[in-house]
């Protein structure tokens, strides 16, 4: 997306990112965007492309679960320019260690669900799908 200088609205931002209008509103109040959105003498918001491709780093700390307060500090300290990478790097890493326990608090949810579906896959295979609830000795582990 990068190379151009077009110029976009709101409404193309919103469907170029899957952004709601409210949302890209309340990013620009939140101070989440690195310069701040050109207005047109009549008020309407005016996005750069590199605007848009900045929104998607966003999404994805947004979807990793960087808190909004997280991504305005590290915007603030990218708008401060050259000389605080040890800051930025800091708070990248900080996320990075949240992430890393998000995905193996994810993959240890997943492995129960893989043991769960393949106890109902083989219950019904085998037409015991009844003895889940039957049988004493199957206990919690196959419920």
């Amino acid at each position: 997306m990068t190379g151009t200088a077009r110029e976009l609205s709101i409404g193309q931002v919103a469907e170029l990112t899957g952004l709601s209008i409210h949302t890209l509103r309340l990013y620009e109040r939140e101070g989440l965007l690195i310069s701040p959105v050109r207005r047109l003498a009549n008020g309407r918001r005016v996005y750069r492309e590199w605007d848009v491709d900045w929104l998607a780093n966003c999404m994805r700390f947004r979807a990793s679960g960087m808190p909004l307060a997280a991504i305005r500090c590290y915007v603030e300290l990218v708008r401060q320019g050259p000389g605080n990478e040890d800051e930025r790097l800091a708070l990248l890493r900080r996320h990075r260690q949240q992430v890393v326990g998000q995905i193996a608090q994810l993959t240890d949810c997943l492995e129960l669900i893989d043991h769960k579906v393949g106890i109902y896959e083989e219950h019904l295979a085998h037409g015991t799908a009844r003895d889940l609830w039957s049988a004493p000795s199957t206990g919690i582990e196959d419920a």
